[in-house]
């Protein structure tokens, strides 16, 4: 039925190698409990694309029980191995292929993957985003073949956001992809990499696009405790809940914009902004 409701949890950032144990036994048990309609992973599965990070990620992901989709984050391409990383970049997600960039049909609501990630691009930092032609055609083309009135998640790993100049946007031809995303059934754009939950209205020159962020499952945390999304869909409306160990309530963890360095501290002992008080530096001092 097209009113039948969802419900569908959004995770992200799990960063196997760092990953927050308590926090992840804790979001399997709640998988067990509500048997949620999809499981949303919007990248960074591991901390270092290391095989025994991905043989953690796999072990995990493939134990949980509900549809999973996942995107690639940044961190899930090879580090250290640089033809590995130019030829096979996947090759690592093998124990879950079934699972990367899949399509999920909810009934009334699909979820549509957009890579984000890419294995190089012509600027020094790779670890932001790019969307390019190929993948934005190939969400398009999904989107476009969905029954008519059938509403769309899109799942990507990086905010799509050009904040700042355009030499150090947070995703490159983000904004082009959100004019496309406005013209079509969108429901909202779900990502992760910020390490901090947000939901907010993205205006475009075709009209608003709503994108929800995820916080994190590891010991990275950047203002906020770690964290997953709770999503209810009714037919109708879409409405988010942060979960989170702390109690903390979902407006308090929510940040109002995406920054412009959206990097978390990079090791043990850095310093961490108080809760929705993030400055546009990083690492975020207090």
């Amino acid at each position: 039925m097209a009113t039948d409701p969802r419900r569908i949890f959004h995770l992200s950032d799990i960063h196997f190698g760092l990953e927050n144990t308590r926090a992840l036994d804790w979001v399997k048990q709640e998988i067990a409990e509500k048997q949620p309609d999809a499981v949303a992973i919007t990248g960074d599965l591991t901390m270092r694309a290391r095989h025994r990070e991905f043989a953690a990620a796999t072990q995990w992901i493939n134990s949980l029980d509900a549809p999973v989709t996942v995107e690639v984050g940044n961190h899930d391409m090879p580090y250290f191995n640089l033809i590995e990383r130019f030829f096979s970049p996947y090759e690592r997600f093998r124990g879950m292929k079934e699972k990367v960039e899949r399509e999920l049909d909810l009934g009334a609501l699909a979820i549509v993957p957009l890579k984000t990630a890419v294995r190089m691009q012509p600027r020094l930092n790779w670890s932001k985003g790019w969307v390019s032609q190929r993948a934005l055609d190939r969400c398009l083309t999904a989107l476009d073949a969905l029954p008519k009135g059938i509403q769309a998640l899109v799942a990507v790993h990086h905010p799509l956001r050009e904040v700042g100049t355009q030499g150090t946007a947070l995703t490159k031809h983000g904004d082009l992809a959100l004019r496309e995303l406005a013209k079509r059934n969108v429901t909202a754009v779900l990502s992760g990499h910020v390490h901090d939950a947000f939901d907010i209205m993205e205006d475009t020159s075709e009209g608003p696009v709503r994108m929800i962020g995820a916080g994190t499952l590891s010991q990275r945390t950047r203002s906020t405790p770690p964290s997953f999304n709770e999503i209810e869909w009714d037919g109708r409306k879409l409405t988010v809940c942060v979960r989170n160990l702390q109690q903390v309530d979902t407006r308090d963890m929510q940040i109002d914009d995406v920054p412009e360095n959206a990097l978390p501290p990079r090791s043990e002992g850095e310093p961490v902004a108080p809760v929705r008080q993030v400055p546009r530096v990083d690492p975020p001092v207090h």
